[in-house]
């Protein structure tokens, strides 16, 4: 048999490392942002066009290259970095594989201008495919400019796989921002089709915090210190009432090397227990300053990924960093012992202080049996031969007989609560248990519903309904409030855009990264706007990291989910007869967006049971 093994060639071979190093623009914006990082610049400019997919060029002002060495550049393995195997565990440098140039060479069409100091020509190369096309001598600044143009021109499958212009955008914008984060005493500036996104001046890294994700996290921000013989920590971290509902904004540096790690992510998380909510994700930059020996990044060729060697240590000097600063600038609640909280009048009458919190989501498989045979047959049975109280409630017209809860205690006695049945001419029953859950009589027994979870499926079919008919309707807004955006939220927007008008939502470009709220659904009671829309983003960016959604599906129960009924709300007669009625109008009133059910249902049996009959 001849021989069938061969050796491949660059082209291919290079094409093949492309896969892992890069994957999309963002991950070729990084590899040159690092480059030139190493390079020694102090001004480092980037500027974008159709999100990486046209042009992606990076601008520095290094110390440049040799002629040799910019041929030598992409070569693959070809690396000023280490010289021997040794090298590798004292690595202070980004780079070190000699991939980036030869995989992004390998899938798009790259130029390449460089001079160094005492030079007084650079030298001008372009590559197309990993095929040196040009080179010759040029006169220009010293420093390096790299432009990457029309990424995977000749691998057309994976540039078919790039998402929208936006979602590209919006990794451009994470890419950048954690590089700057990295290295606050560079300035950086990033140009979209020409319009000025970032314009980063050297400064403390307080400054480069508020000036990347906006004036807001001026007031938020927790200085954190911990020095110890092993490692140091340093950076900062958010207060708690400013977390949220997505991981996006939490960013740890190695020897200023970004990096992703659960394991240190669950530090931070435990120091802010008992101050957040299980679904809340507190903002933080914290860096890492370590002996490079003690670290492996040698592990995955992103080099966002790392080990050490004794990672419990590092946990418990996070934990306690976390703690510590917590404590010190007052973010603990202290303990007032003045307050009596199993008798405050204040609590019922201030509606402000009533309880808000959101019923958490144990998302379940929507494949899991229960929810795969949920049907709507059969409900209609529930209310025969209670004088046609379906019809009624559905149109919420009906008067009914409501059971009103008394106190006849003393300020100083047990209270106790009596039933006491309103004087009105009713056809059935219908009451509130805990603010949280409405109780509705039927022909054989009671139903159970749950509010919140009821709304949130009554809602969600609504906004479905509008968003594939395009007929949501909207309500103007007095005083249209301009809410500031940071750039990956704002190139959100801009992306879901046709959707938010389909709902009702009257959104403007108002300036940088600035939109104007011009209208709201006209079927939401709302007081603030911005918080309405604000909210909503949360939790679209929230579902999306958690569920595979479209972005119309995740609208809607984003939506459904931040305008609906939320424990503690207080209803009326009619509020609760219209909810009932609602619900059983859905095409599935059975189950919840999370799979739990809307209601129970306790048959007159069960009660008979309960008492031994």
């Amino acid at each position: 048999m001849s021989d069938i093994i061969q050796l491949l060639p660059d082209a291919i071979a290079n094409q093949i490392a492309a896969g892992e190093v890069v994957q999309r623009p963002a991950s070729a914006l990084k590899e040159l942002l690092e480059n030139a990082v190493d390079a020694g610049a102090t001004q480092i400019q980037v500027v974008v066009k159709e999100s990486g997919k046209q042009l992606i060029q990076v601008i520095d002002n290094g110390k440049g290259m040799s002629a040799t060495d910019a041929r030598m550049s992409f070569e693959r393995h070809a690396t000023s970095k280490i010289r021997s195997s040794s090298d590798l565990f004292s690595i202070r440098t980004f780079g070190f594989r000699g991939e980036a140039l030869a995989s992004i060479a390998a899938v798009a069409q790259v130029e390449l201008k460089t001079r160094q100091v005492e030079a007084e020509l650079g030298t001008l190369i372009q590559i197309e495919g990993s095929e040196v096309k040009k080179q010759e001598p040029f006169a220009g600044n010293v420093g390096t400019s790299v432009s990457m143009k029309n990424l995977f021109y000749n691998v057309p499958a994976r540039r078919n796989f790039l998402k929208s212009n936006p979602v590209e955008m919006r990794h451009i914008v994470d890419e950048f921002q954690r590089v700057a984060l990295s290295y606050n005493e560079i300035g950086f500036s990033l140009f979209q089709q020409d319009l000025e996104v970032y314009s980063l001046t050297p400064g403390k890294l307080s400054h480069r915090i508020v000036g990347l994700f906006g004036r807001n996290y001026q007031g938020q921000l927790v200085p954190c210190e911990e020095l110890t013989p092993h490692v140091n920590v340093k950076g900062y971290i958010g207060k708690p009432e400013n977390a949220k509902k997505t991981r996006g904004e939490q960013f740890f540096f190695v020897n200023n090397r970004f990096i992703k790690s659960s394991y240190l992510n669950h530090a931070v998380s435990s120091a802010f227990e008992g101050l957040l909510q299980s679904d809340q994700h507190p903002f933080y930059v914290l860096f890492l300053e370590i002996d490079p020996s003690h670290i492996d990044i040698n592990v995955h060729p992103t080099k966002t990924e790392i080990k050490f060697d004794d990672e419990r240590t590092i946990y418990a000097v996070i934990r306690s960093a976390v703690k510590q600063a917590l404590g010190a600038h007052h973010v603990v609640p202290s303990l007032d012992f003045s307050l009596d909280v199993n008798f405050n009048e204040k609590w019922d009458k201030d509606p402000e202080r009533k309880v808000q919190v959101d019923r958490e989501y144990s998302y379940k498989t929507y494949n899991t049996p229960e929810f795969k045979q949920a049907s709507t047959s059969g409900w209609e049975k529930l209310f025969e031969g209670t004088q046609q109280r379906t019809s009624e409630r559905a149109s919420a017209s009906d008067e009914t007989e409501v059971l009103t809860f008394e106190s006849k205690a003393k300020p100083d006695e047990a209270t106790e609560f009596i039933p006491k049945p309103a004087e009105t001419d009713s056809t059935g029953t219908t009451f509130q248990v805990e603010l949280s859950y409405v109780v509705a009589q039927m022909s054989t027994g009671f139903l159970i519903i749950d509010q919140q979870t009821a709304h949130e499926r009554i809602l969600y079919e609504r906004y479905s309904r509008q968003l594939k008919l395009s007929q949501g309707t909207s309500q103007q807004c007095l005083f249209p409030p301009a809410i500031n955006l940071g750039s990956s939220d704002y190139a959100l927007v801009m992306d879901i855009m046709p959707e938010l008008h389909s709902l009702g939502f009257m959104v403007s470009e108002f300036g940088r990264d600035t939109v104007l709220i011009q209208g709201v659904p006209a079927d939401i009671q709302v007081k603030n706007e911005k918080e309405l829309f604000e909210g909503l983003l949360e939790q679209y960016k929230h579902f999306k990291s958690e569920l595979s959604l479209d972005t119309r599906e995740n609208l809607a129960r984003s939506l459904a989910r931040k305008s609906s009924l939320k424990k503690g709300q207080k209803l009326n007669s009619q509020e609760m007869e219209t909810l009932v009625g609602q619900l059983f109008a859905c095409q599935n009133p059975n189950y919840g967006l999370g799979g739990n059910k809307t209601f129970v249902k306790l048959d007159l049996s069960s009660i008979h049971s309960f008492f031994g009959k």
